[in-house]
């Protein structure tokens, strides 16, 4: 497994060019790619679910649906920030 995570937590990770992205995402399976962009967005959204959604052009129904099954496997998803 790919630890796309610590690579996309850093500060300047926003201003990483495409082809510096693409090689830290080798390796990594889609569902990978896909939990770490979700949690990432949230985590950039205060865990407020609605903005996510948006934001990842996915209905709040198919991204609570993600939350609970990253959830289920024991994985830390960002909470809403007030």
């Amino acid at each position: 497994m790919t630890t796309v995570h610590v690579a996309a937590s850093e500060p300047d990770a926003q201003f990483l060019a495409p082809n510096q992205i693409v090689p830290m995402l080798i390796g990594a399976t889609v569902d990978e790619v896909e939990r770490e962009l979700v949690l990432q967005t949230l985590a950039r959204c205060d865990g407020n679910r609605t903005r996510a959604s948006r934001v990842l052009g996915l209905s709040v129904r198919t991204l609570r649906n993600k939350i609970r099954l990253y959830a289920a496997s024991g994985i830390e998803v960002p909470a809403y920030q007030d």
